[in-house]
């Protein structure tokens, strides 16, 4: 298990930023970490990283007790926080040999070459950090977050500040960590989690309010939908009385939606009426519900 969270607790006075949750990451697993704003994302992040104690619980990475051995773990971990603090006045190879050699790395001018390049930092590479824009400090401190190869991955916000073209490139360089690293990541651009991860964990007013796979919390929070257009018009009763439709819409003249918890079931009972009443299909699609949709749902629901 390279990171797992056991009862976590964190107070500020009164305040509870993160209640009690507790969740597990594995070796190959990307994981969206999602949640309002003053969730507790950034708050469990910090303290996964040992740059926060708990005032209660464990959270263990590799295996190893963080508030026990913050050292180790460090090692072990890459982190990009929300708040990326950069040396401004330093150039971008200069920071990075600065960071090579404090992980005591050998082979230091290649390891950096070869992260820059990773993170598409190549064109800005002779620049200093202060110089850049907010999009390329975002690549200086995802560079700085793999100049050690760490085993685990805490990104908290990888692609803010980052144009469309950026953000594929980032999306890329994340999917291709992630299949020998572990990755937890916080997004507020939740088309990004859908992309590039398939499990999700959503935390709401320091509690857990989901945690399983993305095609399983669509299925969970809300039914897909079906749209159909016939030629012909029809009597809405043949298409209430579909076992797999949830509800029946008319959307305009010949067209509807149907909602349902198994879109090809109801798709082929459609097919089935419409050779029944000898109808004509001019379309039929199916849409699934989207991350936002799925994430609205779950947050207001816990209010």
């Amino acid at each position: 298990m390279s990171i797992e969270v056991r009862n976590l607790f964190k107070t500020y006075g009164e305040q509870k930023a993160v209640n009690h949750i507790s969740f597990k990451v594995n070796k190959g697993e990307i994981v969206g970490f999602l949640g309002p704003n003053g969730a507790g994302k950034s708050t469990t992040m910090k303290i996964i990283t040992g740059y926060l104690q708990p005032s209660g619980g464990n959270a263990f990475v590799c295996g190893i007790n963080v508030a026990e051995a913050p050292l180790e773990s460090k090692k072990k971990i890459g982190y990009l926080p929300e708040l990326n603090a950069l040396y401004y006045d330093m150039y971008v190879k200069e920071y990075l040999r600065f960071l090579a050699e404090l992980h005591q790395i050998k082979n230091q001018k290649s390891k950096v070459e070869a992260v820059i390049e990773m993170v598409g930092l190549t064109p800005e590479s002779k620049k200093k950090i202060g110089q850049l824009s907010k999009g390329y400090k975002q690549r200086v401190g995802l560079a700085a977050a793999l100049i050690h190869d760490p085993e685990v991955l805490i990104l908290d916000e990888p692609t803010s500040g980052l144009d469309p073209n950026q953000i594929v490139e980032i999306r890329q360089v994340i999917k291709q960590q992630g299949k020998d690293k572990t990755v937890l990541f916080s997004s507020h651009i939740l088309q990004e989690v859908e992309a590039i991860c398939d499990r999700v964990i959503i935390i709401h007013k320091g509690e857990i309010v989901a945690d399983d796979h993305l095609g399983n919390l669509r299925k969970r929070s809300s039914s897909d939908t079906v749209k159909i257009n016939f030629q012909e018009s029809i009597d809405a009763a043949w298409l209430e009385n579909l076992p797999a439709a949830r509800s029946v819409t008319k959307l305009n003249a010949n067209n509807w939606q149907l909602a349902t918890d198994d879109p090809e079931q109801l798709r082929k009972q459609i097919l089935e009426l419409s050779l029944q009443h000898n109808l004509n299909i001019v379309s039929l699609q199916s849409e699934s519900r989207s991350l936002e949709e799925v994430f609205r749902s779950l947050t207001r629901e816990a209010e």
